[in-house]
């Protein structure tokens, strides 16, 4: 059991530090294609491990990855740019790309249609999507870890002037639940299942990327908004910035034991710190877990090398974004439900 310590609609953003973004290759590859890269045996991994293959040799999808991030003011798609940039600056033969998504959901249906190689994701959205539950109800996927990485922290923020005091009193409002097909979307539900309310049908639930979300709060045109994210989201940032005291964090600590009934161990209590968004005071908050995730398809050589890319260049993604600070090897390993795959596990096991 793991201990617990976003489409978009802007995607034509610029990534950060550089890295190009894309909306993902259309269409997927061939099942030949796939059938004929399988990954090697043991003893052929070893060997590649020992001894990378030449970068003119033949590399697996040609030497091409997509990495399936999230909306471009949060933190997936920062650092997803950051190890595009890793994998292009360590990983011989390679070329990496940060694509902007709607988050969770949607690169875990991107990754297996094959419209990306490697996906940030909540693990709340893999674990449905290896027990075939959820979005992927009778439907288990071959999903496969490469490493659990930092925690995100749950944002539900309403305006000052609506007399919302609770999450129990969304009931009837305009609330953003974030992109379609993300993580905040899917967190969001559940708590506000927890405070008792129906999330279809009990508030008016608008499907809203980062920008627009904050754009919308800001402007009236909602009341309240849902956000699952690392700390300090920049579109966060932005948003208590320019506020100017007319949002506010609502308690959310005292869902956690209804949300416990139904997912067990899903959430953790955590704070966030009032220098984070320049508050007065900190904010009680809940965290889940968040991890790289790939197809088992992919060869196992590929796989370690990229595990051993994110651990040995942490420091430079940590310099991109402070979130990188909760990526631990120590506890990068601990993916249960969701396999490792066997790269990665070889990874672990020789440091």
């Amino acid at each position: 059991m793991r201990p617990r310590p976003d489409r978009v609609r802007d995607g034509d953003a610029g990534a950060p530090g550089g890295q190009r973004a894309g909306a993902g290759r259309p269409g997927g590859r061939s099942t030949m294609k796939r059938r004929a890269l399988l990954a090697a045996s043991a003893a052929g991994f070893l060997a590649a491990c020992a001894a990378p293959e030449d970068p003119s040799s033949k590399l697996w999808h040609s030497g091409e990855l997509v990495i399936g991030t999230g909306n471009t003011t949060g933190v997936f798609y920062v650092l997803g740019a950051g190890y595009a940039g890793l994998i292009n600056k360590h990983l011989s033969g390679y070329d990496a790309t940060a694509a902007p998504t709607g988050g969770s959901i949607d690169n875990l249906q991107r990754l297996f249609s094959g419209d990306i190689d490697i996906a940030l994701t909540l693990a709340a959205a893999a674990d449905d999507a290896f027990a075939g539950t959820g979005t992927w109800s009778g439907r288990p996927q071959t999903v496969r870890a490469l490493a659990r990485t930092y925690n995100n922290f749950e944002h539900v923020i309403a305006r000052t002037d609506a007399g919302i005091d609770s999450v129990a009193e969304l009931k009837g409002r305009r609330v953003s639940l974030g992109s379609p097909g993300s993580g905040t979307e899917l967190i969001g539900k559940r708590l506000i299942a927890a405070a008792g309310l129906d999330p279809n049908t009990d508030l008016v639930g608008l499907s809203m990327s980062l920008p627009q979300t904050t754009a919308a709060i800001l402007s009236g045109g909602i009341e309240a908004m849902i956000w699952s994210g690392g700390i300090p989201t920049p579109g966060i940032v932005d948003l208590f910035a320019q506020a100017h005291g007319q949002v506010k964090f609502l308690p959310i600590q005292e869902l956690l034991a209804k949300v416990d009934q139904k997912y067990p161990n899903l959430l953790d209590k955590a704070v966030i710190p009032k220098a984070v968004y320049n508050l007065p005071e900190d904010v009680a908050a809940l965290t889940d877990a968040n991890l790289i995730v790939v197809n088992d398809n992919m060869p196992a050589d590929l796989a370690y090398q990229l595990t051993k890319v994110l651990f040995d260049y942490q420091q430079d993604l940590v310099s991109i974004h402070p979130a990188a600070n909760g990526i631990k090897r120590e506890l990068a390993s601990d993916t249960d439900p969701v396999p490792l795959h066997s790269g990665s596990q070889h990874y672990y096991s020789s440091v």
